[in-house]
């Protein structure tokens, strides 16, 4: 790739917060590579052996099976990539010097708590997802890299599949919506999510950490918010999970505490102003 030294290399593009690192990546005049699947696959080690060289200094990991309902029939090839893939690109991090970033997510903990879950909270996950996250977790944090490893939540961005997105066409093309109010957790706008961990890393920082936006709210929060700014007409209701089973268990609290965060990097941003920066930007482009 002919990559000067200082450069980045990029995993999972194509997928939502690897958007948001290229755009965060190309306004900053940072030089990264993103290789496709077939040339950088978690899957394949020897992918990972030949593309990720000593010319790396940082290794972002977007990449990660996020299925969480298929996770719960597929829990070995979600496995392969939140834990298996996530222990070879560390090791080979270590084996070249270079820092790996690697995400995770809320769904480690096992949702009982009332208060925000620390960065030291025992791990617990309540479904295969989580299983297999908090799995890659602690292979990332055993394998004796240098590693700045995020837990996140409840992803959204003006780009791919998410719930913000959904919700706005939802709220345009029906009278009333009904969505859950009994799971609460941290929204996070991807571009944000990318913003505070490159600047975590650019601080030299090292070790675990949150990034949320801030604030805490239900599904049925989220929705009246984006509801509300789309079509204030749409009716939203609350309801309960077991209104809308799924294969796989959620955390019904999942708020990730960000004091180590913020006292780095300032108060996150609340989520209804992240929420409000990303639907101007679907506006702007449709």
């Amino acid at each position: 790739m002919n990559a000067p030294a200082s450069s980045i290399l990029l995993v999972g593009v194509g997928g939502m917060l690897a958007r948001a690192f290229e755009e965060l990546l190309q306004a900053r005049g940072r030089a990264y590579d993103a290789p496709p699947l077939d040339v950088l696959d978690l899957t394949q080690p020897n992918t990972i052996v030949s593309t990720l060289t000593a010319q790396y200094q940082l290794v972002i990991n977007t990449a990660a099976w996020t299925d969480v309902d298929g996770a719960e029939t597929s829990e070995e090839k979600a496995h392969a990539v939140n834990a298996t893939g996530a222990s070879h690109l560390a090791q080979r991090c270590r084996e070249v010097g270079a820092t790996l970033m690697h995400f995770s997510t809320d769904y480690v903990f096992n949702g009982k708590s009332s208060t925000p879950y620390p960065v030291s909270q025992p791990r617990d996950p309540i479904n295969a997802y989580g299983r297999t996250k908090a799995v890659g977790e602690r292979m990332v944090q055993t394998a004796g890299c240098k590693y700045l490893l995020v837990r996140t939540s409840w992803l959204y961005a003006p780009w791919g599949k998410n719930f913000v997105l959904t919700m706005m066409k939802l709220a345009r093309e029906r009278e009333s919506l009904q969505v859950v109010n009994d799971q609460r957790g941290r929204p996070t706008s991807a571009q944000h999510l990318a913003r505070c961990a490159f600047d975590l890393f650019e601080r030299k920082h090292t070790g675990t950490f949150h990034i949320t936006d801030g604030g805490a709210c239900t599904w049925f929060d989220f929705a009246s918010e984006i509801a509300g700014r789309v079509n204030p007409d749409c009716r939203v209701t609350p309801c309960t999970t077991d209104a809308f089973p799924r294969p796989a268990r959620r955390p019904a609290y999942s708020v990730l505490d960000l004091t180590a965060t913020e006292k780095i990097l300032g108060p996150m941003p609340d989520w209804r102003d992240n929420l409000a920066k990303v639907m101007a930007q679907v506006h702007a482009a449709s």
